[in-house]
Protein backbone atom coordinates (compact mmCIF):
# COMPACT_ATOMS: atom_id res chain seq x y z
CA UNK A 1 0.00 0.00 0.00
CA UNK A 2 1.12 3.56 -0.66
CA UNK A 3 0.70 6.36 1.86
CA UNK A 4 1.45 10.08 1.87
CA UNK A 5 2.32 12.22 4.88
CA UNK A 6 4.09 15.56 5.41
CA UNK A 7 7.81 16.19 5.52
CA UNK A 8 8.52 16.87 9.17
CA UNK A 9 9.60 14.26 11.76
CA UNK A 10 6.33 14.87 13.56
CA UNK A 11 4.50 13.86 10.38
CA UNK A 12 6.56 10.90 9.22
CA UNK A 13 8.68 9.46 12.05
CA UNK A 14 5.94 7.46 13.88
CA UNK A 15 4.53 6.14 10.60
CA UNK A 16 7.89 5.06 9.23
CA UNK A 17 8.80 3.42 12.54
CA UNK A 18 5.66 1.29 12.35
CA UNK A 19 6.55 0.31 8.78
CA UNK A 20 10.08 -0.59 9.88
CA UNK A 21 8.71 -2.80 12.64
CA UNK A 22 6.26 -4.41 10.19
CA UNK A 23 9.04 -5.25 7.74
CA UNK A 24 11.18 -6.64 10.55
CA UNK A 25 8.29 -8.84 11.65
CA UNK A 26 8.65 -7.65 15.25
CA UNK A 27 5.91 -5.07 15.63
CA UNK A 28 4.74 -4.99 19.28
CA UNK A 29 1.78 -2.79 18.31
CA UNK A 30 0.07 -5.54 16.32
CA UNK A 31 0.34 -7.16 12.90
CA UNK A 32 -1.24 -5.84 9.69
CA UNK A 33 -1.84 -7.69 6.40
CA UNK A 34 0.68 -5.51 4.54
CA UNK A 35 2.88 -2.52 5.44
CA UNK A 36 2.48 0.99 4.06
CA UNK A 37 5.28 2.63 2.08
CA UNK A 38 5.09 6.29 3.08
CA UNK A 39 6.02 9.17 0.76
CA UNK A 40 6.38 12.73 2.05
CA UNK A 41 5.30 16.15 0.81
CA UNK A 42 6.40 19.56 2.16
CA UNK A 43 4.22 21.49 4.60
CA UNK A 44 3.14 23.84 1.80
CA UNK A 45 1.81 20.89 -0.19
CA UNK A 46 0.06 19.47 2.85
CA UNK A 47 -1.70 22.83 3.30
CA UNK A 48 -2.75 23.30 -0.33
CA UNK A 49 -2.38 20.23 -2.59
CA UNK A 50 -5.84 18.97 -3.68
CA UNK A 51 -6.69 15.78 -1.80
CA UNK A 52 -8.68 14.35 -4.73
CA UNK A 53 -5.61 14.58 -6.96
CA UNK A 54 -3.46 12.81 -4.37
CA UNK A 55 -6.12 10.09 -4.03
CA UNK A 56 -5.39 9.07 -7.63
CA UNK A 57 -1.95 7.85 -6.49
CA UNK A 58 -2.17 7.06 -2.77
CA UNK A 59 -4.25 4.63 -0.73
CA UNK A 60 -3.94 6.39 2.64
CA UNK A 61 -3.20 10.09 3.11
CA UNK A 62 -2.47 12.39 6.03
CA UNK A 63 -4.52 15.51 5.32
CA UNK A 64 -5.64 18.91 6.63
CA UNK A 65 -9.41 19.18 7.21
CA UNK A 66 -10.15 22.34 5.11
CA UNK A 67 -9.44 20.42 1.89
CA UNK A 68 -12.21 17.88 2.47
CA UNK A 69 -15.00 19.73 0.69
CA UNK A 70 -13.52 19.24 -2.77
CA UNK A 71 -12.38 15.67 -2.13
CA UNK A 72 -15.20 13.57 -0.72
CA UNK A 73 -16.04 11.89 -4.06
CA UNK A 74 -12.53 10.40 -4.05
CA UNK A 75 -12.61 9.18 -0.44
CA UNK A 76 -14.14 6.34 1.57
CA UNK A 77 -16.21 7.51 4.57
CA UNK A 78 -15.23 5.90 7.83
CA UNK A 79 -18.76 4.49 8.23
CA UNK A 80 -17.97 2.13 5.33
CA UNK A 81 -14.86 0.84 7.12
CA UNK A 82 -15.88 0.74 10.79
CA UNK A 83 -18.95 -0.12 12.83
CA UNK A 84 -20.75 2.56 14.86
CA UNK A 85 -19.37 0.93 18.00
CA UNK A 86 -15.78 1.10 16.75
CA UNK A 87 -16.10 4.78 15.89
CA UNK A 88 -17.88 5.59 19.15
CA UNK A 89 -15.03 4.06 21.13
CA UNK A 90 -12.46 6.55 19.80
CA UNK A 91 -11.63 9.66 21.85
CA UNK A 92 -9.69 12.60 20.44
CA UNK A 93 -8.53 15.99 21.70
CA UNK A 94 -10.79 19.01 21.32
CA UNK A 95 -12.89 19.10 18.17
CA UNK A 96 -10.39 17.10 16.10
CA UNK A 97 -12.87 14.33 15.25
CA UNK A 98 -15.62 16.81 14.43
CA UNK A 99 -13.37 18.68 11.99
CA UNK A 100 -13.44 15.70 9.61
CA UNK A 101 -17.25 15.31 9.74
CA UNK A 102 -18.93 16.77 6.69
CA UNK A 103 -22.31 16.28 4.99
CA UNK A 104 -23.34 13.73 7.59
CA UNK A 105 -20.32 11.46 7.11
CA UNK A 106 -16.99 10.96 8.89
CA UNK A 107 -14.24 11.29 6.29
CA UNK A 108 -11.10 10.89 8.40
CA UNK A 109 -9.80 9.76 11.77
CA UNK A 110 -7.58 12.25 13.64
CA UNK A 111 -3.93 11.24 13.74
CA UNK A 112 -2.29 14.37 15.15
CA UNK A 113 -3.92 17.18 17.16
CA UNK A 114 -2.79 20.80 17.04
CA UNK A 115 -3.99 24.36 17.25
CA UNK A 116 -2.45 27.82 17.43
CA UNK A 117 -0.90 28.54 20.82
CA UNK A 118 1.76 30.84 22.28
CA UNK A 119 5.41 29.76 22.16
CA UNK A 120 8.50 31.15 23.87
CA UNK A 121 12.04 30.32 24.77
CA UNK A 122 12.46 28.97 28.32
CA UNK A 123 12.28 31.80 30.84
CA UNK A 124 10.22 34.04 28.55
CA UNK A 125 6.50 34.48 29.20
CA UNK A 126 3.85 35.28 26.61
CA UNK A 127 1.05 37.27 28.32
CA UNK A 128 -2.44 35.81 28.47
CA UNK A 129 -4.26 38.77 26.86
CA UNK A 130 -3.77 40.59 23.58
CA UNK A 131 -3.39 44.07 25.15
CA UNK A 132 -0.62 42.63 27.35
CA UNK A 133 1.03 41.02 24.32
CA UNK A 134 1.33 44.47 22.71
CA UNK A 135 3.05 45.79 25.82
CA UNK A 136 5.38 42.79 25.97
CA UNK A 137 6.35 43.26 22.31
CA UNK A 138 7.94 46.60 23.24
CA UNK A 139 10.64 44.86 25.28
CA UNK A 140 10.77 41.30 23.87
CA UNK A 141 12.15 39.91 20.62
CA UNK A 142 8.79 38.87 19.22
CA UNK A 143 7.97 37.37 15.83
CA UNK A 144 4.69 36.79 14.03
CA UNK A 145 3.87 33.71 11.95
CA UNK A 146 2.65 35.09 8.62
CA UNK A 147 3.95 32.68 5.95
CA UNK A 148 1.69 30.68 3.65
CA UNK A 149 -1.89 30.64 4.95
CA UNK A 150 -0.86 31.75 8.44
CA UNK A 151 -1.49 35.49 8.11
CA UNK A 152 -5.15 34.71 7.46
CA UNK A 153 -5.21 32.03 10.15
CA UNK A 154 -3.83 34.47 12.73
CA UNK A 155 -6.49 36.97 11.67
CA UNK A 156 -9.20 34.31 12.12
CA UNK A 157 -7.84 33.39 15.54
CA UNK A 158 -7.69 36.97 16.79
CA UNK A 159 -11.30 37.49 15.68
CA UNK A 160 -12.29 34.18 17.33
CA UNK A 161 -13.69 33.04 13.99
CA UNK A 162 -15.83 36.18 13.49
CA UNK A 163 -13.55 37.38 10.70
CA UNK A 164 -16.37 38.85 8.58
CA UNK A 165 -17.60 40.98 11.50
CA UNK A 166 -16.48 44.56 10.82
CA UNK A 167 -15.67 45.54 14.39
CA UNK A 168 -13.85 42.29 15.21
CA UNK A 169 -12.03 42.28 11.87
CA UNK A 170 -10.84 45.86 12.09
CA UNK A 171 -9.66 45.40 15.68
CA UNK A 172 -7.75 42.25 14.70
CA UNK A 173 -6.00 43.90 11.76
CA UNK A 174 -5.05 46.90 13.90
CA UNK A 175 -3.59 44.55 16.50
CA UNK A 176 -1.63 42.59 13.89
CA UNK A 177 -0.26 45.80 12.36
CA UNK A 178 0.81 47.08 15.77
CA UNK A 179 2.52 43.80 16.64
CA UNK A 180 4.27 43.65 13.27
CA UNK A 181 5.58 47.18 13.77
CA UNK A 182 6.95 46.19 17.18
CA UNK A 183 8.37 42.84 16.06
CA UNK A 184 12.13 42.46 16.04
CA UNK A 185 11.88 39.78 13.34
CA UNK A 186 10.01 40.63 10.14
CA UNK A 187 10.84 37.49 8.18
CA UNK A 188 7.86 35.78 6.57
CA UNK A 189 7.91 32.26 7.96
CA UNK A 190 5.62 29.29 8.49
CA UNK A 191 5.36 27.77 12.01
CA UNK A 192 8.39 25.52 11.53
CA UNK A 193 10.49 28.50 10.44
CA UNK A 194 9.45 30.60 13.45
CA UNK A 195 10.04 27.73 15.87
CA UNK A 196 13.45 27.05 14.33
CA UNK A 197 14.34 30.73 14.85
CA UNK A 198 13.26 30.52 18.48
CA UNK A 199 15.16 27.28 19.07
CA UNK A 200 18.26 28.93 17.57
CA UNK A 201 17.92 31.87 19.95
CA UNK A 202 17.15 34.46 17.26
CA UNK A 203 13.61 35.15 18.54
CA UNK A 204 12.24 35.08 22.09
CA UNK A 205 8.57 34.37 21.47
CA UNK A 206 5.62 34.21 19.10
CA UNK A 207 2.13 34.90 20.47
CA UNK A 208 0.29 32.65 18.02
CA UNK A 209 1.41 29.72 15.88
CA UNK A 210 0.77 26.00 15.61
CA UNK A 211 2.41 24.20 18.51
CA UNK A 212 5.02 21.49 17.97
CA UNK A 213 5.76 19.35 21.02
CA UNK A 214 9.11 18.37 19.48
CA UNK A 215 10.73 21.78 20.14
CA UNK A 216 12.54 22.57 23.43
CA UNK A 217 10.36 25.63 23.98
CA UNK A 218 7.60 26.67 26.38
CA UNK A 219 4.06 26.50 25.00
CA UNK A 220 0.98 28.03 26.63
CA UNK A 221 -2.62 28.85 25.80
CA UNK A 222 -3.18 31.38 23.04
CA UNK A 223 -3.74 35.00 24.13
CA UNK A 224 -7.36 36.04 24.57
CA UNK A 225 -9.34 39.23 24.54
CA UNK A 226 -10.41 40.14 28.10
CA UNK A 227 -13.43 38.10 29.12
CA UNK A 228 -13.19 35.67 26.21
CA UNK A 229 -11.77 32.19 25.61
CA UNK A 230 -8.44 31.90 23.76
CA UNK A 231 -8.89 32.46 20.04
CA UNK A 232 -7.33 29.78 17.85
CA UNK A 233 -7.85 27.90 14.58
CA UNK A 234 -7.82 24.13 14.75
CA UNK A 235 -5.02 22.36 12.88
CA UNK A 236 -3.69 18.84 13.20
CA UNK A 237 -3.96 16.01 10.69
CA UNK A 238 -6.34 13.22 9.79
CA UNK A 239 -6.12 9.90 7.96
CA UNK A 240 -8.25 9.52 4.83
CA UNK A 241 -8.63 6.51 2.54
CA UNK A 242 -8.80 6.68 -1.25
CA UNK A 243 -11.54 4.89 -3.15
CA UNK A 244 -9.12 3.85 -5.91
CA UNK A 245 -8.31 0.32 -4.59
CA UNK A 246 -10.58 -0.05 -1.58
CA UNK A 247 -11.94 -3.41 -2.74
CA UNK A 248 -8.44 -4.88 -2.59
CA UNK A 249 -7.14 -3.29 0.59
CA UNK A 250 -10.17 -2.81 2.82
CA UNK A 251 -9.07 -5.12 5.64
CA UNK A 252 -5.49 -3.86 5.55
CA UNK A 253 -6.65 -0.24 5.71
CA UNK A 254 -8.91 -1.04 8.65
CA UNK A 255 -6.02 -2.65 10.51
CA UNK A 256 -3.71 0.31 9.90
CA UNK A 257 -6.21 2.97 10.97
CA UNK A 258 -7.24 1.09 14.10
CA UNK A 259 -3.59 0.61 15.04
CA UNK A 260 -2.60 4.23 14.36
CA UNK A 261 -5.42 5.56 16.55
CA UNK A 262 -4.94 2.96 19.29
CA UNK A 263 -3.92 3.99 22.80
CA UNK A 264 -0.51 2.21 22.74
CA UNK A 265 0.54 3.81 19.46
CA UNK A 266 -0.79 7.26 20.34
CA UNK A 267 0.44 7.33 23.94
CA UNK A 268 3.71 5.40 23.56
CA UNK A 269 5.07 5.26 20.00
CA UNK A 270 4.10 8.79 18.96
CA UNK A 271 5.83 10.61 21.86
CA UNK A 272 8.87 8.31 21.59
CA UNK A 273 9.37 9.11 17.90
CA UNK A 274 8.56 12.83 17.90
CA UNK A 275 4.89 12.63 16.96
CA UNK A 276 2.10 14.75 18.40
CA UNK A 277 -0.84 12.48 19.27
CA UNK A 278 -4.52 13.18 18.76
CA UNK A 279 -5.73 10.86 21.53
CA UNK A 280 -7.62 12.76 24.23
CA UNK A 281 -5.89 10.82 27.02
CA UNK A 282 -2.47 12.18 26.02
CA UNK A 283 -3.70 15.77 26.31
CA UNK A 284 -4.19 15.23 30.03
CA UNK A 285 -0.42 14.83 30.44
CA UNK A 286 1.55 17.67 32.10
CA UNK A 287 3.57 20.14 30.05
CA UNK A 288 2.85 21.02 26.42
CA UNK A 289 -0.46 19.16 26.29
CA UNK A 290 -2.14 20.25 29.50
CA UNK A 291 -0.74 23.81 29.17
CA UNK A 292 -2.51 24.25 25.82
CA UNK A 293 -5.60 22.07 26.36
CA UNK A 294 -7.99 25.00 26.97
CA UNK A 295 -7.01 26.48 23.62
CA UNK A 296 -7.39 23.11 21.89
CA UNK A 297 -10.89 22.68 23.27
CA UNK A 298 -11.98 26.18 22.21
CA UNK A 299 -10.40 26.11 18.74
CA UNK A 300 -12.42 27.14 15.69
CA UNK A 301 -12.96 24.72 12.79
CA UNK A 302 -12.29 26.25 9.39
CA UNK A 303 -14.79 26.10 6.51
CA UNK A 304 -14.46 23.03 4.29
CA UNK A 305 -16.42 24.01 1.19
CA UNK A 306 -14.95 23.41 -2.30
CA UNK A 307 -12.61 26.26 -3.17
CA UNK A 308 -11.86 27.21 0.43
CA UNK A 309 -8.13 26.37 0.22
CA UNK A 310 -7.57 28.76 -2.70
CA UNK A 311 -9.61 31.44 -0.93
CA UNK A 312 -7.55 30.95 2.23
CA UNK A 313 -4.33 31.36 0.20
CA UNK A 314 -5.53 34.55 -1.49
CA UNK A 315 -6.84 35.99 1.78
CA UNK A 316 -3.56 35.35 3.54
CA UNK A 317 -1.53 37.03 0.80
CA UNK A 318 -3.90 40.00 0.86
CA UNK A 319 -3.55 40.44 4.63
CA UNK A 320 0.22 39.89 4.66
CA UNK A 321 0.85 42.32 1.79
CA UNK A 322 -1.48 44.88 3.36
CA UNK A 323 0.23 44.69 6.75
CA UNK A 324 3.69 45.17 5.26
CA UNK A 325 2.44 48.00 3.04
CA UNK A 326 0.82 49.80 5.98
CA UNK A 327 -2.68 49.65 4.49
CA UNK A 328 -5.22 51.07 6.97
CA UNK A 329 -7.17 48.34 8.75
CA UNK A 330 -10.53 49.54 7.46
CA UNK A 331 -9.37 49.48 3.84
CA UNK A 332 -7.67 46.12 4.24
CA UNK A 333 -10.81 44.63 5.76
CA UNK A 334 -12.87 46.02 2.88
CA UNK A 335 -10.56 44.29 0.37
CA UNK A 336 -10.85 41.05 2.36
CA UNK A 337 -14.66 41.21 2.39
CA UNK A 338 -14.64 41.78 -1.37
CA UNK A 339 -12.46 38.70 -1.79
CA UNK A 340 -14.97 36.59 0.16
CA UNK A 341 -17.90 37.96 -1.86
CA UNK A 342 -16.22 37.01 -5.15
CA UNK A 343 -17.41 33.63 -6.47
Amino acid sequence: MRGLTWDHPRGYAPLEELTRLDLAGTNPYGAVPEPIAWDRQPLEGFESEPIARLAETYDVMVIDHPGLGAATDALVPMEELFSPGELAGLRFAGRSYESYHLDGRQWALPLDAATQVAAARPGVRVPASWPEVVEAAKSTRMALCLGGPHAFLMFCAVTCGDFLDEQAGERALELMAELLALSSDREVRNPIGVLDAMAAGDVDCCPLLYGYVTYPLTFSDAPAWPGRAPGSVLGGTGLVVSRRRIGEIRESVRAHLLRLTSEPVQAELFPATGGQPAARSVWDHPGFYRDTLATMEAAWIRPRFPGYIALQTRSSALIRDGLFAGTPARDLLKHLHEEWRTP
